[in-house]
């Protein structure tokens, strides 16, 4: 068996429950079947890799992706936002 150092730099691989344990440690909330709805029917959710068919997130990547979940702090609605009318 190869041993592949890109595999290793993106640390431990996460269940689903893990992965959504971590991510709301990080401030990002949201639950395990969530994260299996994104990955299925959308493609901006975290990093995933298949061991058979059961899906594991690198630590790494989630950690990455969880961040860039978070904005900035605001003091307002950003521009484009302004601009869109409600009603």
């Amino acid at each position: 068996m190869t041993h592949d150092p890109a595999l290793s730099a993106e640390g431990d691989l996460l269940t689903r429950a893990e992965a959504a344990a971590l991510l709301s440690a990080m401030g990002v909330r949201m639950k395990a079947a969530t994260l299996a709805r994104m990955w299925s029917t959308r493609d901006d959710g975290p990093p995933v890799r298949h061991i058979r068919s059961k899906p594991y997130y690198p630590r790494a990547l989630l950690e990455g992706w969880g961040r860039s979940q978070i904005s900035d702090l605001r003091t307002g609605a950003p521009p484009a936002a302004k601009g869109r009318r409600h009603g």
